[in-house]
């Protein structure tokens, strides 16, 4: 299988990861989500599993689709899986709250 190939794949699990941590947040505020630790490890899970699907994506798909931040949710990835110490909830209330439902919109123009 040619990576473009896979990119459907990938791109239907970022896709479905970005869903599932809205369903997570459905109705929450920050001070609920602050106080729900299983929920935390929920979201940072799932931002995981969207931040390796992106890696994968290949460059040819990247580059054709500009309006999806490649680099920053590798980079949120990369965060969540190495530098677990440094994660600030703030911040991921902040991406899964506002960043989330852009990405679902984006990405279901591609799936």
């Amino acid at each position: 299988m040619q990576p473009e190939e896979r990119d459907a794949a990938y791109l239907w699990d970022m896709l479905d990861a970005a869903r599932t941590i809205a369903g997570f947040i459905k109705g929450y505020v920050f001070l609920q989500y602050e106080n729900d630790r299983k929920v935390q490890l929920a979201v940072e899970r799932s931002l995981e599993i969207i931040g390796e699907a992106a890696r994968r994506v290949s460059d040819n798909c990247k580059n054709a689709h500009p309006e999806i931040p490649w680099k920053n949710i590798v980079a949120q990835r990369n965060v969540l899986a190495h530098e677990y110490g440094e994660i600030k909830q703030e911040r991921i209330w902040l991406v899964v709250s506002e960043r989330i439902p852009e990405l679902i919109r984006a990405l279901e123009l591609l799936v």
